[in-house]
């Protein structure tokens, strides 16, 4: 069964984006996937990983979405903090910024979700028309 853990926290922890799951599930065993896709449904970014041989979502919902943006604003993966643990998300920042450029005026991904995004992440395409 995949399991779906909900990122709604961020700090800044040793000048790094660093997200928190939102369940009490500290003990997870997860290794980075380096994938990003998208849950146009629910407004949502989501990064997989692995867990016990099989496949499970980070999921970033809208109040997350600032946060992505200075990550992707700095040109560096996030932080996730499981307890005393932290590992990096790779590939975040390059996949992210892939679909963002994809998304950006492609309503194969819905026109709200398309607008959300677009609103969200203005800082990030306007700076790499300049």
């Amino acid at each position: 069964m995949r399991n779906v853990y909900n990122i709604e926290n961020h700090v800044e922890i040793h000048n790094k984006i660093t997200f928190s799951v939102n369940e009490k599930v500290q003990d997870i065993q997860i290794l980075p996937a380096g994938k990003v896709i998208v849950d146009s449904d629910q407004y949502a970014f989501i990064y997989i990983v692995e867990e016990d041989k099989e496949f499970s979502y980070l999921h970033f919902g809208e109040s997350t979405w600032p946060a992505l943006l200075g990550m992707l604003l700095r040109g560096e993966d996030p932080l996730l903090s499981l307890g005393e643990r932290f590992i990096e998300l790779q590939q975040f920042h390059e996949e992210l910024e892939a679909l963002i450029y994809n998304i950006e005026g492609n309503s194969n991904y819905g026109e709200e979700f398309v607008a959300r995004v677009e609103t969200a992440f203005q800082a990030f395409l306007a700076n790499d028309e300049v």
